[in-house]
C-alpha cells in the first residue's frame, strides 16, 4: 500500500488503525472522492477507481447498522478491476461530520460531508446576503467538530466592503472572516493558510454565491461548471453532486450543491457557537435559567433595549433554539415508543 500517496488524501494514523482492525483479506483503503448515489469515485492508491455499495452493506445501512458512504468518507473497498469496478465493503469511523435536517423529513438526519477540517461558509456581497441563513449555516459548521470560516466572496460587485463586513463580523464573534474576489484574486491568499497540510476544506453556501468559481480558482482550472447569476441575484443552481478535490499545491476541497433547506439536528453546540455573543450577555440574567423572553432580570433583553443588541439577531436566536428543542423532542418521543409488531405493521400497511 502506498501510504504517501494515501496522506496527500489525508490519511493519518487513527484511519490507519482503524483500517487494520476493520479490513478484510484483500480489502484496500480509499476516500469517497464523488458521490451520484448510486455510484462512487474512489480516490486510492491505485488511483481513481468507480466504486459501488454491495447489498449486504446496503442492509446494513438500512437497519442503521452502518452508515451511508458521503463524499470526504473513509472506506475498505475490495478491487475488482477485471470487473471495471470496485466494492465497498466497510466506512471507517469518522473524525467529523457536517450534517443536516434531511429535506422534507422531521427526524432524518443527511451528512453532507465527512472528515473534514474546516468549513467555508460561504456568501456573495450582493443584495442575497442573508445575515439570518448565515447563522443557520454557522450552527450546523458548529455542529460539524470542524472549524468555521466566513468567506465573503463577489467584493468586486459590493460598493461598500467595509461596512458590509462589519455588520456580518457582528454574527460571528471569534470566527475568521475574509473578504474575497475570484474575479480580481483579492483575498485569495489568505485561505490557503487554511488548506495546507493535506487538510480538508468543505465550501457551503446558496446556489450563486461563487463557490464553484472558488474551487476553479483554487484548482488553478476550469473544473466546476459555473452558473450565471439573475437580474435579481439569486444564483442559479449549478453543482449537482458533491466532490472531493485534491489541490495542485497540496490540501483538499469538497464542493456541495446550495441548500435549499437548512434544517438543524438536535444538537445544540451549534446554536450556543453561533450565538456566543448571547451566552455571554446571558450570564448577567438573574436566573440561571432564563429564556430571554418574559423573565424579569433578563440581561439580554435588556441588551436589546439599549442597542447592544440587533432584535432580529435575539429573535433568530430563539427560532434555532426552538428547531433544535422540537427535533430533539420528536427523538426522543420516537426512542420511548414501542417497536411495532409484525402484525401491527401488516395491518397498517393494508389500510
Amino acid at each position: 500500500m502506498d501510504e504517501q500517496a494515501l496522506e496527500k488524501l489525508g490519511w493519518g494514523p487513527s484511519y490507519q488503525e482503524a483500517w487494520r482492525s476493520r479490513a478484510s483479506e484483500g480489502e484496500e483503503p480509499a476516500r469517497i472522492g464523488a458521490d451520484y448515489g448510486v455510484e462512487y469515485v474512489l480516490y486510492s492508491a491505485r488511483g481513481d477507481l468507480r466504486a459501488t455499495v454491495p447489498g449486504r452493506l446496503r442492509m446494513a445501512i438500512r437497519k442503521g447498522e452502518s452508515v451511508r458512504p458521503v463524499v470526504g468518507d473513509w472506506v475498505t473497498f475490495e478491487p475488482r478491476l477485471q470487473e471495471g469496478t470496485s466494492l465497498i465493503q466497510a466506512v471507517l469511523p469518522r473524525r467529523t461530520q457536517l450534517a443536516r435536517k434531511a429535506a422534507g423529513r422531521t427526524d432524518e438526519e443527511q451528512v453532507v460531508a465527512a472528515n473534514v477540517d474546516v468549513v467555508f461558509i460561504v456568501s456573495a456581497l450582493t443584495r442575497d446576503l442573508n445575515p439570518r441563513r448565515l447563522e443557520r449555516y454557522l450552527a450546523l459548521a458548529g455542529d460539524s467538530g470542524a472549524s468555521p470560516v466566513l468567506v465573503l466572496t463577489k467584493a468586486d460587485l459590493c460598493e461598500d466592503v467595509a461596512a458590509t463586513r462589519e455588520n456580518i463580523a457582528t454574527l460571528a464573534p471569534g470566527v475568521p472572516l475574509h473578504v474575497v474576489s475570484s474575479v480580481t484574486g483579492e483575498g485569495l491568499d489568505v485561505l490557503w493558510r487554511y488548506i495546507g497540510g493535506n487538510r480538508t476544506v468543505a465550501l457551503i453556501g446558496s446556489s450563486g454565491v461563487g463557490k464553484s468559481t472558488l474551487i476553479n480558482r483554487l484548482l488553478g482550472s476550469t473544473r466546476q461548471v459555473v452558473g450565471e447569476v439573475r437580474e435579481d441575484d439569486k444564483g442559479r443552481h449549478t453543482t449537482t453532486h458533491r466532490e472531493l478535490f485534491l489541490l495542485p499545491q497540496g490540501g483538499l476541497v469538497i464542493d456541495t450543491p446550495g441548500m435549499r433547506e437548512l434544517g438543524l439536528m438536535e444538537n445544540e453546540e451549534g446554536v450556543r457557537t453561533t450565538f456566543v455573543d448571547i451566552e455571554e450577555l446571558a450570564a448577567g440574567c438573574r436566573f440561571s435559567d432564563c429564556r430571554h423572553e418574559k423573565e424579569p432580570g433578563c440581561a439580554v433583553r435588556e441588551a436589546v433595549r439599549e442597542g447592544k443588541l440587533a432584535p432580529e439577531r435575539l429573535e433568530s436566536f430563539h427560532k434555532l433554539h426552538q428547531e433544535v428543542a422540537r427535533q430533539e423532542r420528536q427523538r426522543d418521543t420516537q426512542t420511548k415508543r414501542p417497536p411495532r409488531s409484525s402484525a401491527e405493521a401488516q395491518k397498517k400497511r393494508g389500510r
